[in-house]
């Protein structure tokens, strides 16, 4: 049944909506394969050319070998009937009939937040989205993106700085992860802290048309949508369109009214998308989570003379690196002795307790 499924998605020209119509009208997909051409064509949307495709499938792809190079990876396949198959995406018109697993994916996925944006971001849409994407994954949150560069490498960054899961999405196969440079990043993503998927076949190089693809999946898998930086030529702004025909709420961070890099998100606001400033905005109308949010690392009793939370490790290093005056990013790295990414993780941590904070210019100061 696996292999039948695989070679199904392997064809060229059909989809899961048509592959859909062919299940439910033969009931298995080794019963779709088996059928002639004449029976075949006899199920809405499929003509001869689509059904000379299915039934000489064994010309357009290899599932068994394709099976083969999956378990070798250590890769796994989902479908709508596992129960770790996201339900949203599962309920969704156009759902994937399989997803390619590097990870694992969870029930508790299911609760997850898209966040999405330009690839040439500015260090504010950068900033933008590492807080937000920190306070959701701190909050239980799965956050939600597409690996790519720009926003979306920030967001997965900023979910793993926060202790949290994330899935990135991705509009190639798993042998072809895009772009090369965060290889590193997915690798970090699914050693326990989430999963990198497709619906494409392990060799699938990245088009443009298995980018909308891979934004379908992104917009009916969140509970809501989030755009932080887009201009008005962004593929986040599909994501945004597609999110609001599945029926999510859709979220953007308001902009400067003469930069580029905000133009869409600016947009979206003036559409009807919810102006979002901060992650407890979106927690407050989301409800909450089922399965709970973390517990606080520090008591009520585990308060310091001033009342601010007790801080240890490079939090309590980074903070005391501050002292009584602001500072920038490259001489807190000095006076602590810290890797660059790690002073900006800590940075980060501390804007969220409410700390310290940001600056222009990449500076820091403590909050009164």
């Amino acid at each position: 049944m696996l292999e039948s499924l695989l070679a199904l998605n392997a064809l060229p020209k059909i989809g899961p909506v048509r592959i859909r119509r062919l299940l439910d009208a033969f009931g298995s997909a080794d019963a779709v394969l088996r059928n002639p051409k004449d029976t075949l064509m006899q199920v809405d949307g499929i003509g001869p050319e689509l059904a000379t495709i299915l039934s000489d499938w064994e010309s357009h792809t290899d599932p068994t070998g394709e099976l083969r190079e999956l378990n070798e990876r250590g890769l796994s396949i989902i479908t709508p009937d596992d129960p770790e198959f996201p339900p949203a995406l599962r309920e969704s018109y156009d759902a994937p009939i399989l997803l390619y697993v590097w990870g694992k994916v969870e029930a508790r996925d299911r609760h997850a937040v898209g966040v999405v944006g330009t690839r040439r971001c500015s260090i504010y849409g950068k900033n933008s989205t590492k807080k937000l994407s920190y306070q959701l994954a701190h909050a239980g949150f799965t956050v939600l993106s597409g690996l790519a560069r720009g926003i979306d490498t920030t967001a997965h960054e900023a979910a793993l700085a926060a202790g949290g899961r994330t899935i990135a999405v991705i509009g190639s196969g798993l042998a072809k992860v895009f772009p090369a440079e965060n290889l590193g990043l997915a690798e970090r993503i699914a050693d326990g802290n989430g999963a990198v998927v497709s619906e494409f076949p392990l060799h699938t190089s990245p088009d443009k048309k298995t980018f909308p693809q891979r934004n379908r999946i992104v917009a009916a898998w969140s509970r809501a949508l989030i755009v932080t930086e887009s201009p008005l030529w962004s593929g986040s702004l599909i994501t945004a369109n597609l999110a609001g025909e599945y029926g999510r709420p859709v979220y953007a961070v308001p902009g400067p009214i003469d930069k580029p890099m905000s133009a869409g998100c600016n947009r979206l606001i003036r559409d009807g998308a919810t102006l979002l400033t901060d992650g407890t905005e979106l927690l407050d109308d989301l409800g909450g989570l089922a399965l709970g949010t973390p517990e606080p690392s520090t008591s009520p009793t585990q308060q310091q003379p001033d009342n601010r939370p007790a801080l240890e490790g490079d939090e309590q290093t980074v903070f005391d690196s501050l002292g009584d005056d602001e500072a920038g990013i490259d001489q807190l790295i000095e006076r602590t002795g810290l890797p660059a990414a790690t002073v900006t993780a800590t940075l980060l941590k501390l804007e969220i307790k409410r700390l310290v904070r940001p600056l222009p210019g990449f500076r820091y100061t403590k909050r009164q």
